[in-house]
């Protein structure tokens, strides 16, 4: 399994009129960890895209457990659970506060596309490369 943490301070522009981070709020936070993620191994998301291959969302859940709130740090928990096969690759999300409760969990499915042509490729060597260390 990988795991990665990315902490973000919520400013007032997340937030709706009682102070509390809007629901639509929760997707970007999600790129954020994967972003971070993929960064944490060595690469980013941009490098993949100067190979050509694309990582469109094909599909996203969420559970909101509690609120997180105008400057509150929360940690974006990214984990993969399977090292992933093919085209497809699931991150699930856990969101928390600075006392550790638990405020939100989901997941994000993605695939890894040809930019050219929009078919479905095979995860590159190189990513799979850098993830199989943690799935022994």
């Amino acid at each position: 399994m990988y795991t990665s943490n990315t902490n973000i301070r919520i400013h007032y522009a997340l937030t709706d009129q009682m102070g509390v981070v809007y629901y639509g709020n929760y997707a970007q936070f999600y790129e954020i960890g994967r972003t971070e993620a993929i960064r944490q191994l060595g690469f980013s998301y941009k490098d993949l895209e100067v190979m050509g291959i694309i990582m469109p969302v094909v599909e996203t859940n969420s559970s909101f457990l509690r609120p997180a709130k105008y400057d509150d740090v929360i940690t974006v928990k990214t984990i993969l659970q399977e090292l992933p096969i093919a085209h497809s690759i699931i991150f699930y999300t856990e969101i928390f506060n600075e006392a550790n409760k638990l405020l939100n969990k989901g997941s994000t499915t993605l695939y890894f596309i040809d930019s050219i042509t929009m078919k479905k490729v095979n995860m590159p060597d190189f990513f799979l490369d850098k993830l199989k260390k943690y799935f022994k």
